[in-house]
């Protein structure tokens, strides 16, 4: 039998999530963002997941290429571009839209040489509103979009920008509405679609109103089920869209004085039940997870003790005394949110779910 670790995508969640978005932005059409293979779901099923979606983004121009394979016949948007003539070539192909940000993707589009029954590029001018990743600057962007523009082989071009901090909207550094502003002069008077939002700027389109009104929003994180902030993910009426489980593979009865694991960080104080779980940094499990990281145990909340090992991690089970080999542990998803994990391991839900490794089975569910 295979080891008892799994990762179950949960399509119907998906679904549900990609629901809150447009209800969270009225009007505006969404591109389903699935970079990293779906966050780490999958590239097929987050295609059907996501299959009511207006289009769908990435940054991988193989997989945008994938995507056309699978019969997927909507936008499909490069969040990053070509990276190469190549790339320029296969999107006017395959009719794939690409971002443009800077001067030397500019001049990629210009030195284009399509033939003449080639489908027109439509492009994404980004600007750089004070992300400072990628982008042009809110003075460069008129003299681009025109540059754009005077091309043949180029159809619409929509106005893009991506904000730093949208699930904190008073940021005392980079406010949105001081990145909304920018965009706005740099905008000023350029025809075409705007897209502005990501998923905290969805999540925070009621509070900021007509401010982000958008032709295109682009949620990411939202759809998967996990908080850009702010709330937690129940909160905002999102679902988990992945629940990585697995069980006890063996229980422990030790005594004070007695030590969990490398390094015998953890130390009992007194007589305790310790849960050995097949999960371990080699599935994905961030190995810096610490001591009392939340973990649920045949439905009971519990914590992690000792440090996490290559393909086991160990769990109190002071508070579940009915666990025994073959107890379904739930390491994040469905009873204990990825959200929760991942603050409790400094870091974000996105990295737990990109994460999980090649030999950890996927199912759905």
């Amino acid at each position: 039998m295979p080891r008892p670790i799994a990762a179950t995508i949960h399509i119907e969640s998906m679904k549900h999530n990609l629901a809150r978005a447009r209800a969270c932005a009225p009007g505006a059409k969404v591109w389903g963002v699935l970079k990293a293979n779906g966050y780490g779901h999958g590239l097929e099923r987050a295609m059907r997941g996501f299959a009511a979606a207006d289009g769908l983004a990435l940054i991988e121009p193989d997989n945008a290429l994938r995507l056309r394979e699978l019969g997927w016949t909507k936008p499909i948007l490069l969040l990053e571009g070509g990276f190469d003539a190549a790339d320029v070539a296969m999107m006017a192909e395959h009719g794939i839209n690409g971002a443009v940000h800077c001067e030397e993707q500019l001049a990629l589009i210009e030195a284009a040489r399509l033939p003449a029954n080639a489908r027109p590029l439509n492009l994404h001018l980004k600007m750089n509103t004070g992300m400072n990743r990628l982008g042009f600057k809110p003075e460069q962007f008129a003299a681009a979009h025109a540059r754009l523009r005077a091309l043949p082989h180029v159809g619409e071009i929509t106005l893009m920008t991506h904000f730093a901090n949208a699930d904190e909207t008073a940021h005392p550094r980079l406010p949105i509405r001081e990145q909304i502003r920018r965009f706005n002069a740099g905008a000023a008077g350029l025809p075409g679609p705007v897209s502005l939002a990501n998923s905290a700027g969805i999540l925070h389109m009621q509070e900021l109103g007509g401010e982000l009104a958008s032709d295109w929003v682009r949620p990411g994180i939202m759809l998967y089920g996990g908080s850009p902030g702010g709330k937690s993910a129940e909160e905002f009426g999102l679902l988990p869209t992945m629940t990585l489980a697995s069980e006890l593979i063996s229980v422990q009865e030790i005594g004070a004085g007695d030590c969990v694991g490398y390094g015998s960080r953890f130390q009992a104080d007194g007589p305790m039940r310790i849960g050995v779980v097949a999960c371990g940094y080699a599935d994905g499990y961030p190995r810096h997870a610490p001591q009392d990281t939340p973990v649920l145990v045949d439905g009971v909340r519990t914590r992690l003790v000792g440090r996490v090992s290559m393909d086991m991690l160990t769990v109190d089970l002071s508070n579940v005394p009915q666990a025994r080999v073959g107890s379904k542990v739930v390491l994040w998803g469905v009873g204990m949110p990825i959200d929760e994990v991942a603050t409790a391991a400094g870091t974000i839900g996105y990295e737990l779910m990109c994460a999980v490794a090649p030999r950890v089975r996927v199912q759905e569910g």
